[in-house]
């Protein structure tokens, strides 16, 4: 394994995935649907008129206050990445948050292609290495996904039982970052990004649920370009 590098900007392009980066935006759309009601009469209404009599006014409740609007999302930019020399080689991995920022929102990008995670805080690249993925059969997703659950001691009841530790679940239908796999040239994962102990145990410390995790295949963007919303 590999330590840490000291931070500092030594590159011009990024792969997403530790060495790379993709714009993904996600679109929403909303449909809305009206029933007329349709009225009929039989008979002609026999029409009787009465005194007219007051009454009570209604009281007019007080209009409610309109909600506040929700804060625009920021997009994800890239401001930093860490000076790592020549494509990361299974088993090598790179920490270090040293001129990063202790806060802010935590971005975690996975490259197919480049077969390498980073994690970033507030756009500050402070990890990266090289991770096991899925086969053509069972695939490792492209997309955005939130982290949706955190467990330190996951065990697959799929897969026979085999332990994944610092698991970061990302769909229900059992895709997740987790550990206990092996990374080396040969091996795949049945659509998990299979990530070294020691960087995943760091991972699985600071990230929350609802992080996003960006998954992109052969993706490059420039620093400072604007990239998925978060």
């Amino acid at each position: 394994m590999f330590g840490g590098i000291d931070a500092g900007m030594s590159e011009a392009m990024k792969w997403i995935g530790g060495t790379s980066v993709v714009a993904v935006v996600l679109l929403g759309s909303a449909v809305t649907a009206g029933n007329a009601l349709e009225a009929r009469n039989s008979e002609p209404a026999v029409m009787i008129e009465a005194p007219a009599e007051a009454l009570p006014q209604a009281a007019l409740a007080e209009p409610a206050d309109a909600p506040a609007p929700a804060p625009a999302r920021e997009p994800f930019v890239i401001k930093r990445v860490l000076p790592i020399d020549g494509p990361i080689r299974y088993g090598e991995w790179h920490w270090n948050e040293q001129g990063a920022p202790a806060e802010g929102p935590l971005v975690i990008t996975v490259d197919l292609e480049a077969r390498v995670m980073s994690v970033f805080r507030d756009g500050y690249e402070i990890g990266a290495t090289a991770v096991l993925l899925g086969t053509d059969k069972h695939p490792t997703p492209t997309g955005v996904f939130p982290i949706l659950t955190k467990e330190r001691h996951n065990i697959s009841e799929k897969y026979n039982n085999a332990p994944m530790p610092w698991t970061l679940r990302l769909t229900w239908d059992g895709i997740a970052i987790h550990g206990g796999s092996t990374v080396e040239r040969g091996y795949a994962s049945h659509g998990c990004i299979g990530t070294p102990d020691p960087f995943v145990s760091k991972l699985f410390a600071i990230a929350q649920k609802g992080d996003r995790v960006i998954i992109t295949n052969g993706k490059r963007a420039q620093l400072g370009t604007p990239l998925a919303m978060l």
